[in-house]
């Protein structure tokens, strides 16, 4: 059995070793560069963005974990807000079909290029779009914390050229493009 000496010893030394990792953490956290704020486009009409995009590219998320054939669906709902449906197969293009309803409020009226997306209610996130062809094509929709980030088409595939340009252009936003899943679809 040790005695009181050594225990009180251990204990000193354990509470010095959580100090030290806990000053660790919050130094790494003050010197770790924090990145520029995010820049959206200047200006998205929402009538025009909304239909169906095709999920070409994306982070990887919890949400959408083994999601293939991916694709978001925006309509206007009466009460002005925008209806947000998810839809992918899971595992595999042809595996079961999963869906998830929510709904999109503009946080950013001057531009309408940031949304707030909920489909838990009280738990939204940011939706902002990063990029659109001037034909509403393609876009690139991210939020500001770098988590997130989408490649999406108006049909299920996009050019080469394209996806490449918009690949490089989160890269300079701080993105983590080298962990882009891109995204099967039939």
């Amino acid at each position: 059995m040790p005695s009181r000496l050594t225990a009180r010893r251990l204990l000193t030394a354990t509470a010095l070793l959580v100090a030290s990792a806990a000053a660790v953490v919050l130094v790494r956290r003050a010197v770790r560069p924090r990145p520029a704020p995010l820049a959206t486009v200047p200006h998205v009409n929402l009538d025009r963005y909304l239909g169906r995009w095709y999920e070409i590219a994306r982070l990887p998320a919890f949400f959408e974990r083994g999601c293939t054939c991916t694709t978001a669906e925006y309509a206007r709902a009466p009460d002005g807000t925008i209806t947000v449906v998810n839809q992918c197969d899971q595992d595999r293009p042809g595996g079961k079909r999963k869906r998830a309803t929510g709904r999109a409020t503009v946080a950013d009226p001057a531009t309408n290029s940031k949304l707030k997306v909920s489909f838990f209610w009280p738990f939204s996130g940011d939706y902002w779009i990063l990029a659109l062809d001037e034909n509403y094509q393609y876009a690139l929709v991210g939020e500001p914390g770098r988590q997130y980030l989408w490649i999406l088409s108006r049909t299920p595939r996009l050019a080469p050229g394209i996806v490449k340009t918009l690949v490089s252009q989160a890269r300079t936003a701080g993105f983590p493009v080298e962990k882009l899943i891109f995204v099967p679809q039939r």
